[in-house]
């Protein structure tokens, strides 16, 4: 399997690192990819260069060789719609199940990616939830949900794609916004960000006013 996990990484924190880890584990991945875009559609743009964000993720996944970062988003031109990744790698890998993981917020809002339709039949969606998040009760998602979801693993390999996956593992409660405005204000991050990428913000002065 193929699995990806898109986001801005603005910054990377000790959440995204267990939600990958969790999806790892849980679902026996050899490897998992990590997609950082270059422009989001879904999200305000970045407030750092590309090549910050590419480096606190790469410090803050450099430990798990389980983890990769693929660089196509930030390569491409234009906006960084997930379905053209899919699409190229579902070109390269034909016959191969793609994941794609994505945290409980970003899946209530599935309904308004471009051409989402297509987004959830190329891949499996495998969502995490964080403390305090809930499923959205849009008439999407509940059709989506009644075709789709399923708590057996071993389908999702047996299968290309079309199904949703929710992960039952510990959550990590930390947001990247929450963090930002702590880096602004001075607070305690240690507890949210691995101790490179903090070292990292602090060098470069970044998130300050």
């Amino acid at each position: 399997m193929i699995a990806l996990f898109g986001g801005t990484f603005d910054p990377t924190h000790l959440g995204h690192i267990n939600m990958a880890e969790q999806c790892v584990n849980e679902l026996n991945l050899d490897k998992l990819n990590f997609l950082p875009c270059a422009m989001p559609v879904h999200k305000a743009q970045p407030g750092i260069t590309d090549s910050h964000r590419l480096a606190m993720l790469t410090l803050a996944t450099r430990h798990n060789a389980k983890f990769s970062i693929d660089h196509r988003e930030l390569l491409r031109q234009g906006p960084s719609y997930s379905l053209l990744s899919l699409q190229e790698c579902r070109a390269a890998a034909p016959h191969t199940p793609l994941l794609f993981l994505m945290g409980m917020d970003s899946f209530n809002s599935l309904p308004s990616w471009y051409q989402w339709q297509d987004i959830i039949q190329l891949c499996h969606i495998v969502v995490y939830q964080r403390p305090g998040e809930t499923l959205a009760s849009t008439p999407q998602i509940a059709q989506y949900l009644a075709q789709a979801r399923t708590s057996e693993r071993d389908l999702l390999a047996q299968k290309q794609g079309g199904l949703c996956y929710f992960l039952a593992g510990d959550t990590f409660d930390a947001a990247s916004s929450d963090i930002r405005k702590r880096i602004k204000n001075r607070e305690n991050t240690e507890h949210l960000l691995d101790n490179e990428v903090r070292d990292y913000i602090d060098e470069n002065h970044l998130y300050a006013e």
